[in-house]
């Protein structure tokens, strides 16, 4: 894709990442994202449109809120220049312009998930809905541009069996992942299935991998215990978002050995 679709996405990226420092904020408290506008959760002072410029605002503020000087948490720059940067990598590395929108609505909201995963050990299911929500049709407007229809039948089969497969580890190691992490498992195979299936396994064997090194290392070190839960989103997540991006090169690599 040409330079301009990149920085394009790079600008709706972080101003989508702005949105999602709200829902990262509000979804777990089941607090609207829409009402009220942004404002300072310390002095409830609206955040006007100038203070309101992605990474650019809480540099010039640094990091404090213009009303009261109250901190504003860094993972709001965070996720806005974060969303901006995959959102540039997707425009970069996704085959088709069609399939881009797709694919940043999937990051976006992994983005997000990986968040909130982190700092409360649960995944919102209106969260994982409504990506599964909007992905579809943009997954539709994918096919028709790029004139593969078997594809959609592809990511629904993936989605099936990456759901149907978590559900299994969901009973069969009581406490290991959460059914939030089945719903997650289900979304991301059902993106990543539009992709190819190999894809799908690239993704899932990197999230294991993902996950287990540091918690082996955490554990080696005595800084956890076996029993210690660890969230998995954030991996899987991860695992996801490099797969969209590289899944094609590192099975095209793997198919050469």
């Amino acid at each position: 894709m040409s330079a301009t679709v990149e920085a394009v996405a790079g600008v709706v990226g972080l101003v989508i990442g702005s949105f999602l420092g709200v829902v990262v904020d509000r979804l777990p408290r089941k607090e609207s994202i829409v009402s009220p506008p942004s404002h300072c959760v310390a002095c409830s002072a609206p955040i006007r449109t100038y203070d309101n410029i992605p990474v650019v605002s809480y540099v010039l503020l640094r990091g404090r809120c213009r009303a009261c000087g109250a901190h504003i948490p860094p993972r709001d720059a965070f996720l806005e220049l974060g969303t901006g940067i995959v959102f540039v990598l997707l425009a970069w590395r996704v085959a088709s312009v069609w399939a881009l929108p797709a694919f940043c609505v999937l990051a976006a909201s992994l983005i997000a998930i990986s968040a909130i995963d982190a700092e409360h050990m649960r995944i919102p299911s209106p969260l994982v809905y409504a990506t599964a929500a909007l992905g579809a049709p943009l997954l539709v407007i994918a096919s028709a541009g790029t004139h593969r229809w078997s594809a959609l039948l592809a990511a629904l089969i993936a989605g099936a069996a990456a759901f149907a497969v978590f559900f299994a580890l969901f009973y069969a190691v009581p406490k290991g992942i959460g059914f939030g992490d089945v719903r997650l498992a289900g979304l991301c195979g059902g993106f990543l299935g539009w992709i190819g299936y190999r894809e799908v396994v690239v993704a899932f064997l990197l999230s294991f991998i993902l996950a287990g090194v540091p918690a082996a290392v955490l554990l080696v070190m005595h800084k956890v215990q076996r029993r210690t839960q660890i969230p998995f989103g954030p991996f899987l997540a991860s695992a996801s978002v490099i797969t969209v991006l590289f899944g094609p090169s590192i099975v095209h690599s793997w198919s050469g050995w």
